[in-house]
């Protein structure tokens, strides 16, 4: 993800980028509340930003993305200690040169490779606060029938949490791809959840209040997918 306001330098930062075959640029925005307004909807791993902006600095926009990894890009110097109190990847003075981003970006390729390896939780803004939830502990996912940007998510325990304007894409990209799946538009599980399954539907371990196993509805766009992580 980019941010700068200047858009001649948006322009060069995304061409420098495109040369780089290890990035994809995922957006580009040229306002910081344009792009804050968007966070929870955008799937992304590493945003690369300017500090010296309107309405926003890119310091303040690096507090709002939950401790996802940020390259800062900056004409000024005064700024770097600020940049490094937020565990940022790297600061790169202006004006850019593709050899200098790329240092900075293989300096992100290897904390990401590296939290691959050891994370085993991920950070959620649900409606009761900010959640940390481990992996192990999800069963089941769908979206709220109040709010279908809000997805719920039914854990081990028996309990549900609210995830707060977030994409199946968005919080899928977090979990360990082989253990979970989408199966239609509405829904999402943990395979370890699935009994037994036909072209249809999935029959889950998961017993509702009147004591039925969860059944849900596997549809046509998703099937490949499930049929591949599930082995089949």
């Amino acid at each position: 993800m980019l941010l700068d306001d200047e858009l001649t330098g948006l322009s060069y930062l995304k061409m420098l980028c495109e040369q780089i075959p290890e990035l994809e640029v995922v957006k580009a925005f040229n306002s910081p509340l344009k792009f804050c307004a968007e966070i929870s909807r955008l799937d992304f791993d590493l945003c690369i930003l300017d500090i010296e902006m309107p309405e926003m600095n890119g310091l303040q926009v690096a507090n709002l993305l939950n401790g996802r990894p940020v390259i800062f890009t900056t004409a000024y110097k005064e700024y770097a200690a600020d940049a490094f109190d937020l565990n940022a990847i790297d600061y790169v003075r202006k004006p850019l040169t593709k050899e200098r981003l790329e240092k900075a970006v293989k300096k992100a390729l290897i904390l990401l490779d590296n939290a691959k390896v050891v994370k085993d939780f991920f950070q959620l803004n649900t409606d009761k606060g900010k959640a940390i939830l481990f992996f192990n502990q999800i069963l089941y996912l769908y979206s709220s029938d109040v709010d279908s940007r809000d997805k719920n998510i039914l854990l081990q325990d028996g309990a549900t949490l609210t995830a707060k304007n977030y994409t199946f894409n968005v919080i899928l990209k977090e979990l360990p791809y082989m253990d979970f799946c989408q199966i239609n538009k509405r829904e999402a599980i943990s395979l370890k959840a699935v009994a037994f399954f036909t072209n249809e539907e999935i029959t889950t371990k998961i017993t509702l209040p009147s004591g039925k196993q969860l059944i849900a509805h596997l549809s046509e766009s998703y099937k490949n997918e499930f049929l591949k992580k599930i082995g089949s």
